[in-house]
């Protein structure tokens, strides 16, 4: 039973609640590369307010500018179902008929960015004709700034200098993205070191650390995709498994190919719960434009934002790749392997 005494994954997490408060460090200027080293040693998050107000991204963009800046370009879309909080991509999705939970990812096209942008603002602005039947987001994960997107790399730095420094190497991706207030990524984690960039628009961030595994119900899901039905534009989105062979290799899955994936949403008290998901006490943090947030290697957390003027949302990360050395790495497994072999 969790939170008795005798319990050691109830201790381990209460232990760590009474040694870590649950409100984020807030700095007002960057760290220096020794002070950002003792944040990535002790594993915990901070936000500096403003830090790239001073940037050109920061201080240029807009949905006006962007749209004129990549004009020709054609760039990779996430499209997902519009409606329901499980319809996001890359999210724990029951599929339709069986009810089965699987892991979803987005369908992927290619679409002209002006096309693109305008879908996004309509949508935020509910000005669509009729209501769209989907969500759009430019998300793609594999360094897109450095190349979908890098006639506007310049308006950025081309790394954090107390990052590169603190942790001698350059960042392994940086990644654009943009959105409306649709978009929300499901509780999930990453072997990164991550500082998080807010350009427009806000983000909110649920975060939780890497200790909570028994609090996420974690469980092996089987791989899908959205397709469109038919190959039509306008005729929506459904899920189908994925063969083995496309499952395997997302993220720290087996043979059999199922991705291992937290299916309990801290803003949801009740579905999929485990017996420890009470003792979680999440962190909750809301970048604003200018603002950056390092989010530690391994924390879970949730995404989701909110528009301003332009009516999009538009950040930028860079991943560090983590340190596997040392006793964090095997730490958490060694949480996660006492909690599922009490299941």
């Amino acid at each position: 039973m969790a939170g008795t005494a005798d319990d050691p994954i109830a201790e381990l997490l209460t232990t760590y609640n009474e040694l870590n408060g649950s409100t984020i460090e807030e700095l007002h200027q960057e760290p220096s590369p020794l002070e950002f080293m003792r944040y990535v040693a002790k594993n915990t998050p901070f936000v500096v307010r403003r830090a790239a107000k001073g940037w050109q991204a920061s201080r240029t963009w807009s949905a006006a500018y962007l749209k004129e800046a990549l004009a020709d370009e054609t760039v990779n879309v996430a499209v997902t179902p519009m409606g329901l909080k499980s319809s996001n991509a890359d999210s724990p999705t029951r599929m339709e008929g069986s009810g089965e939970l699987v892991f979803a990812k987005p369908w992927e096209e290619d679409q002209p960015f002006p096309e693109f942008l305008d879908f996004v603002i309509a949508q935020e602005n509910e000005v669509a004709a009729s209501t769209p039947s989907e969500i759009r987001y430019a998300q793609t994960q594999n360094d897109n700034f450095r190349h979908e997107y890098v006639s506007l790399f310049a308006h950025v730095q081309p790394d954090i200098p107390f990052a590169r420094i603190a942790l001698d190497r350059d960042p392994e991706a940086i990644n654009l993205w943009i959105g409306n207030s649709r978009s929300v990524t499901a509780l999930h984690k990453d072997n990164y070191e991550n500082i998080y960039v807010q350009v427009l628009g806000r983000k909110h961030f649920v975060l939780m650390p890497p200790l909570c595994q028994p609090c996420v119900n974690e469980q092996p899901l089987k791989p899908a995709t959205y397709v469109r039905r038919g190959g039509n534009d306008d005729a929506g989105l459904e899920l189908k498994l994925d063969s083995v062979g496309e499952g395997e290799g997302e993220g720290e899955g087996g043979g059999d190919g199922n991705v291992p994936f937290a299916t309990w949403d801290p803003d949801t008290s009740g579905p999929n719960e485990t017996a420890y998901s009470k003792l979680a006490e999440p962190m909750r943090v809301t970048l604003d434009p200018g603002d950056m947030l390092y989010l530690p290697a391994m924390w879970y957390h949730k995404v989701s934002q909110s528009c301003l003027d332009d009516d999009i949302c538009v950040a930028v990360n860079y991943w560090y790749d983590m340190d596997f050395s040392g006793p964090l790495y095997p730490m958490c497994n060694f949480v996660r392997s006492t909690y599922m072999s009490q299941s």
